[in-house]
């Protein structure tokens, strides 16, 4: 072993991978709307020998020494992001989205007592309630619902609000295409004295170039995730907001003392300064310009889609993604969609609709959004080609029907691999991917 040779002498195998991985994301589109392109900087500081230290407890408070420089680092990102989010506390340890979502719940709630948040299948988080996740364990979950129109319901939301006296209530989507209603679930919280929390991971970066309305001034404590929108590290930041404060003035020290000793140890020091570097970005004029651009996009492609004879979940977008109804396909063809797709080089998720006539392993939709691909520097025009390839692709699959028995799924869906890899149509589409991904770099 030589400590200091590049990756690509001391481990071939795994750089290989990566150099295959970069290639797959030069030659596709990238349309999974929970993921981005990072910057050099971030990548930088990323790799950066931060990863070496250990730093349990907050900056000048550290269970280990030699922490002055790293105590300088997490300073600098808490205070990018009370100024990026305009609250007065965060937290930037968590090390994840779903830690910090647990963090919060081992914050304000004792084991059993009550959570409601939107339901997995509508679009919402595991860690807000499902039935499978610690949230759904360890506390009485209350789920509410989309309507078949692909909006909240907030009338069911406040029936079961005044019903069961959430403690803590749960606001912010992983799929869902239009602005988050924070001023409606804040009323419905404050009329039955539950704390409100934002989860906006896919719209932070939105929130913060001011193209979606900021759950600041509505909720108690904001969580996010830090790529995404965001185009940081994976990482999370939970925050309490002036109302959060004024409802309990130690929010601040129960999320600190959730985090460690709660549920985590040392932060991932690395990971602290990558997000001090994307906060840093996404507070740019040049920004700005661009979460603009993702939702122009956006809005973009689901115009474009329709006009192919695909059905949108609510009919449009307000941001960043959007959910494609298969139904008329047949339900559970997500899945179908999904695996034509990555097979002509466009990468996105199948996904649960509202309503859902499957299953979450079979689910009628697919998820995705433009922030990828905008970073790239594709705009409206590029939004009409990729709706234009999507929908032949799609196409392909109309022929396919998920099977009734389950025991017979595995092996029809091992054989519709087979078949679409060999399909002429899939295959001419995903050249045409390529040429069009060939006139932007990702980097």
């Amino acid at each position: 072993m030589n400590r200091k040779a590049p990756l690509k002498d001391e481990d071939p195998e795994i750089y290989e991978q990566i150099q295959n991985e970069l290639k797959r994301r030069r030659e596709g589109l990238e349309l999974i709307p929970s993921e981005n392109l990072t910057s050099k900087a971030v990548l930088e500081a990323l790799g950066s020998i931060l990863t070496d230290k250990y730093s349990e407890g907050f900056p000048g408070r550290r269970y280990y020494g030699g922490n002055e420089f790293i105590d300088k680092i997490e300073m600098l990102a808490i205070k990018r992001a009370m100024k990026a989010f305009k609250v007065p506390f965060a937290n930037v340890q968590a090390y994840s989205g779903s830690p910090a979502n647990q963090a919060v719940a081992f914050a304000v709630l004792k084991p059993g007592e009550t959570l409601m948040g939107p339901d997995l299948p509508d679009g919402g988080h595991l860690t807000h309630g499902w039935k499978a996740n610690f949230s759904g364990i360890y506390y009485k979950s209350v789920p509410y619902h989309c309507r078949a129109d692909g909006y909240i319901d907030l009338e069911e939301a406040r029936k079961l609000a005044l019903e069961h006296k959430p403690k803590l209530i749960w606001t912010g989507f992983t799929a869902y295409s239009r602005e988050f209603p924070f001023e409606e679930m804040a009323e419905i919280a404050d009329e039955v004295g539950a704390y409100l929390a934002a989860d906006i991971a896919h719209i932070a970066g939105l929130v913060v170039a001011g193209v979606h309305k900021s759950p600041a001034p509505y909720a108690h404590i904001i969580t996010t995730t830090t790529h995404k929108t965001l185009r940081g590290p994976r990482g999370a930041i939970i925050m309490a907001t002036d109302k959060g404060l004024s409802k309990e003035p130690e929010l601040g020290n129960k999320i600190d003392k959730a985090i460690i000793p709660g549920l985590q140890g040392g932060p991932h020091n690395h990971q602290t300064a990558a997000i001090a570097v994307a906060l840093h970005e996404a507070m740019q004029p040049e920004f700005r310009e661009y979460a603009q651009q993702i939702v122009k996009n956006c809005k973009a492609l689901a115009q474009a889609l329709m006009e192919n004879g695909l059905k949108i979940v609510s009919g449009g977008t307000d941001n960043h993604l959007m959910l494609i109804d298969l139904t008329p396909h047949g339900k559970g063809n997500g899945v179908f969609a999904q695996e034509a797709l990555d097979a002509a080089g466009i990468t996105v998720n199948k996904n649960t609709i509202p309503q859902e006539p499957s299953s979450p392993f079979y689910p009628s939709g697919i998820r995705l959004g433009t922030a990828t691909v905008t970073t790239q520097g594709m705009k409206e025009r590029e939004m009409k080609q990729i709706a234009e390839l999507m929908a032949a692709v799609i196409d392909e699959t109309r022929q396919y029907q998920l099977p009734e028995k389950k025991e017979e799924r595995t092996a029809y869906i091992a054989n519709f691999k087979k078949e679409i890899q060999a399909n002429p149509r899939i295959m001419g589409t995903r050249q045409r991917v390529k040429e069009l991904c060939s006139g932007f770099e990702l980097y």
